[in-house]
């Protein structure tokens, strides 16, 4: 049985009707960059995010760029991010010639450590980047009591998180300052190529995210600031706007097939469940734990909002010997994927931080064993079962 790691051609497939009618629309409008589509789309995720202010941009990655721009990081400013993630997340603090300031991660939800941020804090710490890592919400109360007691920015990495609840009262990107998200394909909401969105409640924060997103200006031609080409494209909007309906439906699917993961994987001897972080002579598999708690008599449902409500973009097992479970799942026709397999702080690129290999060892470990399987909404139960029965094999040989 082949089984990719993901395929969006049946969610194409649900929906094609609509999504041509879409796409043709703009191509009739020849309105192609901004426009009726784009103001839509931000008063659509507004509403869906209980937040006053969104703005289209270009990509998750120009959504982190056009923060850190509006919050005024200057070179040798310092951003405390996690060492453990996509690489835009310090990347786009190493393009304004800030320094990215490294950090580990919880062993359990791969996302920041508030104490470690605490540790990192100088006179130069200008903002902070938490990461909803995989769809899981970081701890925002701890972090932005951090923040407000020292005068620093929080910055929301909700690239792999639009959905997410956390203590059942807010959608993450809307804790900070400015929150970050992304429509790369890929995403549990993804658009036909590059696309992002930024947003705030602060006012003034959005009017300058507006300028920058073209070059700076408030009107064309007249140049307030020093800006960038952000924009986002028409049709990325109008595919946004036929999708963001169904969002809550597939994050619930999601969340369902990584129950399911956890049952089978159980049932197979392969794990005690969700949680643990270490190995032992039981535990052969590391299962996700997504943290949350629903009220008396609620339904675990994507309307209804949950305690730390974990969409699982990825699903992610560690194993110990990673590597030969990778390729004996890729000689089975299994997706997988490795995120993320060097830390910032072992990146070349980075090397001039003088960070060494042992001093942060939740993310090397989470590094060197960390492996995604596929858990995409259309995903079926009889794929779930091979895959797991597969990994058995694994470890059964």
């Amino acid at each position: 049985m082949k089984v990719p790691l993901l395929d969006l051609k049946p969610q194409y497939k649900s929906m094609k009707k609509e999504l041509d009618e879409a796409i043709l629309k703009v191509a009739q409008s020849q309105y192609f960059i901004l426009g009726p589509e784009v103001e839509k789309m931000e008063a659509a995720f507004c509403e869906y995010l209980n937040c006053k202010y969104a703005t289209g941009v270009s990509s998750g990655t120009d959504a982190l760029l056009i923060a850190l721009m509006a919050i005024d990081i200057k070179p040798g400013d310092e951003v405390i991010v996690p060492t453990y993630s996509f690489f835009a997340t310090a990347g786009v603090v190493a393009r304004l010639n800030a320094v990215p300031v490294f950090t580990d991660i919880d062993p359990i939800t791969f996302n920041i450590d508030p104490q470690e941020i605490r540790r990192k804090i100088t006179k130069k710490t200008k903002a902070i980047i938490p990461v909803h890592l995989y769809g899981q919400s970081c701890e925002m109360d701890e972090i932005t009591n951090i923040a407000n007691e020292k005068g620093i920015k929080v910055i929301e990495d909700a690239a792999q998180a639009i959905g997410t609840q956390y203590k059942g009262r807010r959608s993450v990107g809307t804790i900070g300052d400015i929150g970050c998200f992304s429509f790369f394909p890929s995403k549990n909401l993804g658009c036909f190529g590059d696309g992002g969105l930024v947003v705030t409640n602060d006012e003034s924060l959005w009017k300058k995210l507006k300028m920058l997103r073209v070059h700076g200006a408030e009107s064309k031609y007249y140049h307030k600031m020093i800006g960038g080409n952000f924009r986002l494209d028409a049709i990325q909007a109008a595919v946004l706007n036929v999708k963001l309906p169904r969002l809550n439906k597939w994050s619930e699917k999601r969340r369902k097939n990584a129950e399911l993961y956890n049952k089978l994987f159980v049932k197979a001897r392969l794990s005690d469940g969700p949680g643990r972080i270490s190995f032992d002579g039981r535990n052969s598999v590391l299962l996700p734990k997504a943290i949350y708690k629903p009220e008396k008599g609620q339904k675990l449902d994507g309307e209804n909002p949950l305690v730390n409500y974990h969409i699982f973009n990825q699903y992610i097992i560690r194993v110990a010997k990673r590597d030969e479970l990778k390729q004996f799942l890729t000689d089975n026709l299994i997706g997988n994927e490795i995120y993320y397999p060097v830390p910032f702080h072992l990146q070349e690129c980075f090397s001039g931080l003088g960070y060494k290999l042992g001093e942060f060892p939740f993310a090397e470990e989470a590094a060197n064993s960390s492996l995604a399987l596929p858990i995409y909404p259309e995903l079926g139960k009889e794929q779930q079962e091979y895959i797991v029965k597969k990994i058995k094999e694994f470890f059964d040989k």
